[in-house]
């Protein structure tokens, strides 16, 4: 995607294995070129980051500091917390750093983003997700379930258990619905500055009876290589023309997938529009819309629910 593109002159690619770096070769064309080592070159302009989460800041860092923009793909509260702290020198060096630009966050962020313009006010966000990505997805869902989740509250932070928070959440066909509980999911960091006066929000994941019971314990299979079809939604609340205004907005892809689109088509936007220097999640991006058409346009479509309840209670 990033080679098609007329706005990018060459693409190199680097593995942390590069047993797979060379399996996968021969599906790149000329202007793709095989890197080696971790130091980012001083001749990059952008970096995308899809490393294993717990990496990605270490690369991130370097990219910074040759004044390289960022994209990177995490989806896990530590590693979240270290990329925006590099606010300040993205900042120095005049670079955007876009934190968690994959399947969710990464595409809720711009769905939230863009659900707000049908609001005077939003006052809660509520995101959730279908499906893994990967092994290296897996293994991080899987620990998401046993470890501290963190929602948003009346404009302070609390921590609930892993596990707990059922409700029922409805997804894009053919993922319809599954039940949904809170975990260590990093999109509260991420929504809650771009959303100033914003009253709550919370993240959840799908999860059967057996993910949460063995949640606490070592995985007992080896993870699927790829984790079939998911989904992701982003219901808003908030005030409209002195009522209360709800939207629920989805999108339904492979994780994988739609992570790697969201991904390529952000770094396609930093190219184009030069946006402010600093770090963060892609529900602070100006103007959104055009961001979003290009994610449409490589089969990641976002729908909208209609139908909503208004009435109904969020999960406490």
């Amino acid at each position: 995607m990033l080679a098609a593109s007329t706005s990018v002159g060459s693409v190199e690619v680097r593995d942390t294995d590069p047993t797979r770096l060379q399996e996968v070769s021969s599906s790149f064309d000329d202007t793709v070129v095989l890197g080696r080592g971790s130091d980012v070159p001083d001749s990059a302009d952008i970096v995308v980051v899809a490393t294993a989460a717990g990496t990605q800041a270490a690369v991130a860092l370097s990219a910074v500091r040759v004044a390289a923009a960022v994209v990177t793909t995490t989806n896990e509260i530590i590693e979240t917390r270290d990329l925006l702290a590099l606010d300040q020198q993205a900042r120095q060096h005049g670079v955007p750093l876009v934190v968690g630009a994959g399947f969710m966050p990464g595409l809720t962020c711009l769905l939230a983003r863009a659900g707000a313009a049908e609001f005077d006010s939003v006052d809660e966000i509520h995101v959730a997700k279908v499906g893994t990505g990967g092994p290296a997805c897996a293994r991080q869902h899987h620990r998401a379930l046993s470890s501290l989740a963190i929602d948003w509250r009346d404009g302070r932070w609390t921590r609930r258990p892993g596990g707990s928070g059922r409700e029922l959440c409805w997804f894009p066909d053919p993922v319809a619905g599954r039940d949904c509980y809170r975990g260590a999911l990093p999109d509260a960091l991420l929504l809650v500055p771009a959303f100033p006066g914003v009253d709550r929000v919370t993240a959840r994941m799908a999860a059967t009876r057996r993910d949460r019971l063995t949640a606490p314990l070592p995985m007992m299979r080896r993870p699927h290589p790829e984790g079939g079809v998911g989904a992701v939604r982003v219901e808003l609340r908030g005030w409209r023309d002195s009522g209360r205004h709800g939207v629920v907005l989805g999108a339904q892809a492979r994780p994988a997938e739609g992570a790697a689109i969201v991904a390529a088509s952000t770094a396609l936007h930093l190219i184009d529009h030069k946006p402010e220097p600093g770090a963060a999640g892609l529900a602070s991006i100006p103007s959104p819309d055009g961001l979003l058409r290009q994610v449409a346009a490589r089969r990641l479509r976002p729908c909208r629910f209609e139908g909503f309840a208004l009435s109904r209670d969020a999960a406490t």
